[in-house]
């Protein structure tokens, strides 16, 4: 090989490692990173939640997921109404009402003080910006459970899907580690998006509210048409896909839209199977703590019963149905 050659590739290979670092510090927006989640995904994995999210269902578990901002959270059961986080706030934004801290969303600059000298573990900072080399080196402490169980990472939130290229990088990294990827996903985004991130990921965790479009607005704020054509078009590129419904009594629990996603889904060429998740009333207590309208549904949690019913009537449709994920 002749020394110009030899140049040529080196500075190619330069390029490229200047180009890897780059994108390692990559950063987007997550508020938690759970290890040895086993409901998000086949195997032991990685979830990895992503802040920020288009839809603002009613019943959401992750209600802290909505904002795609930092934001302060505060647990009024634990407060002691010590005062300190009066004290040290630099913009005077907590004041005291009733013995209890109130906070004026509009001064607060979430520099975090009131975090730090909270005792009782009352505050908390929700969400951090974070580069995609420390998400990664969350990923990789586990890559022995990923091997045994037939595990991974899942990409969830909130919607993965709003920050493209955070997860396609990421996506891309755990490629070069050979780590399985799932995306946990409304699929409600431009299709370009969706089909990017179909390039690189192993699986979808897709979720279907309702299937009609007016009643699926109502309660989440955007309608299902973009939804279900995401869904259709990642089923006809072959994509590994499992459907998610959550089952919400008194909005999507009636038999006649179960049969219609029971319909849907067997429209589709490659799924073969539906997780079922009854209502987790998590997400009314997590909503108490943030500022700003609770919207929270108040509704029952199915019980066992329904739910078996309800999984009895999708297994007409595929071959296999699960209770719970």
């Amino acid at each position: 090989m002749h020394s110009k050659d030899i140049m040529v590739n080196l500075y190619q290979l330069f390029n490229m490692h200047q180009s890897t670092q780059t994108e390692l510090e990559t950063k987007g927006l997550v508020f938690d990173i759970k290890r040895y989640a086993i409901h998000d995904g086949p195997g032991i994995r990685t979830t990895v939640f992503f802040k920020g999210c288009p839809l603002q269902c009613l019943w959401c578990h992750n209600p802290e997921s909505w904002k795609n901002q930092v934001e302060l959270g505060f647990r009024k059961s634990r407060c002691v109404g010590c005062g300190q986080c009066a004290e040290v706030c630099p913009r005077e934004a907590i004041s005291f009402v009733e013995n209890r801290p109130v906070t004026d969303a509009q001064k607060c600059m979430l520099c975090g003080r009131c975090v730090d000298v909270c005792i009782a573990g009352a505050r908390e900072i929700i969400g951090r910006q974070i580069t995609v080399s420390e998400v990664m080196a969350e990923v990789e402490r586990d890559i022995i459970f990923y091997d045994q169980s037939g595990g991974g990472v899942t990409f969830s939130g909130g919607e993965p899907l709003m920050q493209p290229d955070f997860l396609v990088v990421l996506l891309n990294q755990c490629r070069v580690m050979n780590i399985h990827t799932a995306v946990d996903t409304s699929c409600y985004a431009e299709p370009e998006i969706v089909e990017s991130v179909a390039e690189r990921a192993d699986m979808f965790l897709c979720d279907i509210k309702h299937m009609d479009s007016e009643m699926h607005e109502r309660f989440t704020g955007v309608g299902n048409d973009l939804i279900l054509e995401n869904i259709r078009c990642l089923s006809q590129a072959g994509k590994k896909i499992i459907i998610r419904i959550p089952i919400i009594p008194g909005f999507n629990d009636d038999p006649e839209n179960i049969e219609a996603t029971g319909e849907f889904t067997a429209s589709l060429p490659v799924v073969g199977r539906i997780d079922i998740l009854p209502f987790n009333r998590g997400g009314i207590e997590k909503s108490a703590r943030l500022t700003g309208e609770n919207k929270s549904m108040l509704t029952e949690t199915p019980d066992e019963e329904q739910m078996s019913l309800i999984a009895q009537s999708l297994s007409k449709y595929v071959f296999e149905v699960n209770i719970g994920g």
